[in-house]
């Protein structure tokens, strides 16, 4: 008999701004209790009675005092927030969000000391570390580019209108 699971929820949002085709790569703090000083998008968890787009609104929020419009969804994402086990296993949705207004300003929080705005190109000699959170950005990264260069115009549009949650 199968086990049923128990798992952390998670989001992340990759940042893109269309007019000049560049991603949003956040620096983690070196004070954080994993990954200081790996560069990512904006991550978190899902909090109890929470849906997935609630929770990637809030924390674009919380990490960068802007809103976005989620374009696409990027993929799942599945691992372990240290060693394997229950309370650090994380099941997580990956979107491709623009700013909501070209007024929003990036405000990062305490969990991030650097921000910088790269295109495909630039991001590649950045992430420079040998690290699984390093690989998984830039897995998140080569994906976005494909995914972006095939959505029609309008399933991005719908994304943007209809958001992620079914109801």
């Amino acid at each position: 008999m199968t086990t049923i699971g128990r798992f952390l929820g998670g989001v992340a949002a990759l940042i893109y701004r269309p007019e000049d085709e560049r991603y949003l790569l956040l620096r983690r703090s070196a004070a954080k209790d994993f990954g200081g000083g790996v560069w990512e998008c904006v991550t978190g968890r899902v909090d109890q009675g929470e849906g997935f787009e609630a929770a990637l609104h809030r924390e674009v929020g919380e990490e960068l005092g802007a809103r976005v419009e989620v374009e696409l969804v990027i993929g799942t994402t599945h691992f372990y927030r240290g060693a394997p086990g229950a309370e650090n296993e994380l099941i997580g949705v990956v979107c491709l969000c623009r700013l909501a207004s070209s007024e929003d300003q990036i405000q990062i929080s305490q969990e991030h000391d650097a921000y910088r705005w790269v295109n495909a190109v630039e991001a590649q000699a950045l992430l420079n570390a040998g690290d699984a959170s390093t690989a998984w950005i830039e897995g998140v990264l080569r994906r976005a580019e494909t995914l972006r260069r095939l959505a029609p115009p309008e399933l991005r549009q719908a994304y943007r209108q209809m958001g992620l949650e079914l109801g």
